[in-house]
This record gives C-alpha cells, structure tokens and sequence, in this order.
C-alpha cells in the first residue's frame, strides 16, 4: 500500500469518525435535554425523599420528620475521603 493510499484511507477514517461524533454530540444533547425535562437539577424527585425517610427510621428505629433535603452537586466529600484514605496509607511509609 501506498504512502498515498494510507493517506486517503486515514482520511476517509478520520471523516467517518467525525460523522460519529457528530451524531453522538447530538444524540446526547437530546437526551441531556430529555433528563432535565424529567428531573430538573433542583428538583427531588418524591421517590428520593421517601428513601431518604426510610433510611432514617431505620437509623434511628423509629419515624422522624425529614424537615429538608438538599441537592448537592459538588464532589466535595469524594475528594476528601480520597485526602483521608492517602493519609492513612502515608503512614506505613513510602517504598
């Protein structure tokens, strides 16, 4: 094959691949816009809060008001539990 060849071979690759991400840029523009339809960002959907509800009274072995939930979008707390898991292995030393 040649140096030619490889080239427009690349080339038409290259175009098809394109037309892929095209077409999954817009398929997922339409489902982000169908997900926000259904489950607003501020929103909490009742089957949320009602797990939420739960998992208290279980906690506390009887049935409490959850008085507010909020929606957090931050990964706040997974940066910090990552922050204490490599403290606690600092502490066997390094290799």
């Amino acid at each position: 094959m040649s140096d030619t060849e490889r080239t427009e071979e690349l080339e038409a690759q290259i175009a098809r691949l394109t037309e892929q991400i095209d077409d999954l840029s817009e398929r997922l523009d339409s489902v982000t816009q169908e997900l926000r339809r259904h489950h607003p960002a501020d929103e909490l959907p009742e089957e949320v809060a009602l797990a939420i509800s739960a998992a208290v009274a279980a906690y506390l072995g009887k049935r409490a008001k959850v008085k507010r939930v909020r929606v957090r979008r931050g990964t706040g707390w997974a940066a910090q539990a990552r922050s204490d898991i490599h403290r606690s292995h600092a502490a066997f030393g390094s290799r």
